[in-house]
């Protein structure tokens, strides 16, 4: 019978942790790992036969102990997997051969359990970071969003910048953590200073997201889980925080508010559209009473807003991985 939740994240994960803890109050197995544990720490054979679905097992290479029977995995929480770590000894050529392989063959088979419940699936969640994608599927069921540019040519982003009615902001379109040789970098959204900065023919060199920047009473965090919405608002009280909310948290005062039903239904629509069961969503409140939609990310983190607020988000995912998945 299946009856496992299998948990996908690294050790480190907390937030995680919280839906853990709460699936275990409830009395259901599962099973917590990364799947960088593959090969090194982890193996797998799994079998499929015409007319069956894949049969097999991840198992210790310690010990070679079961540690879950594919068959009985009934729902998958995909939160934030790291890459596998190959045997030590492996030039470049038998890595990269190997990695592909492991992502074909370990993440296929698990990719592969139809009758699992993802939150979130793997291809919907890969697809919905393309900030692209969900800016025009946001428009597309309703919501307001930011007038937005996404260019390589200096010229229009400065004559597109010139006909704005209001300031500017770039914001990176990979999220804000970057390596940087061995420094990671963090880019947070930047008000454009000088329209004439836009004119360096080094914006030439790749692809760029410039906004023309909303008016904001404050900033939300809508919670996505199936049907349900949880909204916290936020209050950023410098003006580094009213710039990007994530570059002060020290200065953040939070507060569970209820959205407009039809902006939320509207969040619902947006993410059924995109394929996902869960997303983090950030929003806008404009002086005007607007909201506006800025982006939703498909593994967000809510862990301290629970803390802070104690929206039951931890319970709302156990429910989600606990509804028999559809035939």
């Amino acid at each position: 019978m299946k009856s496992t939740v299998l948990i996908l994240t690294d050790k480190t994960d907390i937030t995680a942790g919280r839906v853990a803890a709460e699936l275990a109050i409830r009395g259901v197995p599962l099973v917590r790992l990364d799947p960088a544990e593959f090969p090194t720490r982890l193996s797998m054979s799994a079998e499929i036969t015409t007319g069956a679905p894949w049969t097999g097992a991840l198992n210790s290479r310690a010990d070679s102990s079961p540690v879950v029977d594919l068959a009985s995995i009934s729902a998958v929480y995909y939160r934030r997997p790291t890459q596998f770590r190959l045997p030590d000894g492996m030039n470049r050529a038998e890595q990269t051969f190997a990695y592909g392989e492991a992502r074909r063959g370990f993440g296929g088979v698990l990719g592969a359990l139809d009758s699992a419940r993802w939150v979130n699936d793997r291809v919907a969640a890969a697809q919905a970071e393309y900030k692209p994608l969900q800016l025009a599927t946001a428009t597309r069921v309703g919501l307001t969003v930011p007038d937005t540019l996404i260019t390589s040519e200096p010229d229009h982003a400065y004559q597109w910048a010139k006909q704005q009615d209001g300031p500017i902001i770039y914001k990176p379109l990979s999220g804000i953590w970057h390596a940087d040789g061995g420094t990671v970098r963090v880019i947070y959204t930047n008000a454009v200073q000088d329209l004439d900065s836009l004119l360096d023919p080094s914006l030439g060199h790749t692809a760029h997201l410039l906004q023309r920047q909303v008016p904001k009473d404050h900033e939300a965090r809508a919670i996505v889980v199936g049907q349900k919405v949880f909204t916290v608002a936020i209050d950023a009280s410098t003006s580094r925080g009213r710039n990007d909310w994530r570059s002060d948290y020290d200065h953040l005062a939070y507060r569970v508010i209820t959205l407009p039903q039809t902006i939320a239904d509207k969040l619902v629509a947006l993410h059924h559209e995109l394929g996902l069961v869960f997303g983090a969503v950030d929003l806008i409140h404009r002086p005007d009473g607007e909201w506006v939609f800025l982006e939703t990310n498909q593994t967000g983190e809510w862990d301290w807003l629970a803390g802070e607020t104690g929206i039951p988000v931890a319970a709302a995912l156990a429910d989600e991985l606990t509804v028999k998945a559809p035939a």
